[in-house]
């Protein structure tokens, strides 16, 4: 018995030192370390073959990236170099990189500018509207037209709801003119119900819930589109399954339909936070006026009147820089905190 257990409890052992074998020698580490290394080298060679073959076989596919490619970097990529002119003084007729080194002058101008920061608190207040009531209400429609059982009536909405993203912003202005004027149709149904006529665009208190209401009505139904095609792409056999277990409308929407979407929501989510300060310019620019500038004068167009109508080209730049920096840090820092809660993100 004892000889016995004596195996029993030695063989493992044994067979453990038996399989292992004595520690690796300093040159058998670096034996297998060039080997691994000469394994790197040779998948390298292999994925750039893998490249090489891919480009030979589908060349007439990548020709098709020739032309976004150039359009990125000239139109997006070459215009960078001329933040430099926030930096140096600009003059027209000289070099367009600027004629002399002014360090952060005109950063500091701005900076001590209350102008500029009345400005940046209207950008940011029109944003921040615009992030948390407009980009709520496409998912809410989505989800509005996804329980409907006409599939008639659902493209009547979709088609009705879409329409004025396609208008033009000069028509949309319009528009919001002629529905805001003292004998507009709002001013008619406010006084037939007893009211007093409001001069909406001339009331520097109500330009942000006309531009809101201007946004509302033209981005919302587009905004769907990426929505229900999210939709689509949800196992009816989870609904089934939760219809099986006594789960309501209610409950499958919290629990199936708003998961399924949720990288959906995730992303959009993130690209419309790196775009909080680009306050759409054009319809700021055609509904404003110096009666409502207190409220309604945003980065974009101060910038419009600071840099092409005054010709202060390199203050315009620096604050335009100022802008870019804080979007970049807001897409980084939205991406990395979606990334480490939610588990999606852009990259």
């Amino acid at each position: 018995m004892t000889r016995g257990t004596e195996a029993v409890d030695f063989a493992p052992a044994a067979a453990l030192a038996t399989a292992t074998g004595p520690p690796p020698s300093d040159d058998r580490r670096s034996r297998v370390h060039r080997r691994g290394r000469r394994g790197r080298q040779r998948d390298d060679v292999r994925r750039s073959d893998t490249w090489a073959r891919a480009l030979r076989r589908d060349w007439r596919l990548y020709t098709f990236l020739v032309l976004p490619v150039v359009f990125l970097l000239l139109f997006r990529y070459v215009p960078m170099l001329g933040n430099v002119i926030a930096f140096r003084r600009f003059r027209p007729g000289g070099s367009i990189f600027g004629d002399e080194w002014v360090g952060l002058h005109y950063v500091e101008m701005f900076w001590t500018d209350p102008t500029f920061w009345r400005v940046f608190a209207n950008t940011v207040v029109l944003g921040a509207l615009t992030l948390v009531v407009v980009f709520p209400l496409p998912i809410v429609l989505a989800l509005l037209l996804n329980e409907l059982r006409s599939r008639r009536f659902k493209k009547a909405v979709q088609t009705i709801t879409c329409l004025p993203h396609f208008m033009s912003i000069v028509i949309v202005a319009g528009f919001v003119y002629e529905l805001t004027a003292l004998n507009g149709t709002i001013n008619q149904i406010i006084t037939a119900v007893g009211g007093d006529e409001i001069s909406f665009m001339q009331r520097a208190d109500w330009f942000r819930t006309v531009y809101v209401g201007s946004e509302i009505w033209q981005v919302v139904g587009f905004g769907t589109i990426l929505y229900l095609a999210a939709l689509t792409t949800i196992d009816d056999q989870l609904y089934e399954a939760s219809r099986i277990d006594g789960a309501n409308r209610w409950q499958q929407t919290w629990h199936i339909t708003l998961p399924g979407i949720r990288p959906t929501i995730v992303v959009l989510l993130i690209l419309n936070i790196g775009t909080f300060l680009a306050v759409g310019f054009e319809k700021v620019l055609l509904l404003y006026n110096p009666l409502t500038y207190s409220t309604a004068d945003v980065i974009a167009t101060y910038l419009y009147r600071v840099g092409l109508t005054s010709g202060s080209f390199s203050y315009a730049a620096a604050i335009g820089l100022f802008e870019a920096v804080i979007g970049l840090t807001l897409v980084l820092s939205a991406n990395a905190l979606s990334k480490r809660l939610v588990g999606a993100s852009l990259w």
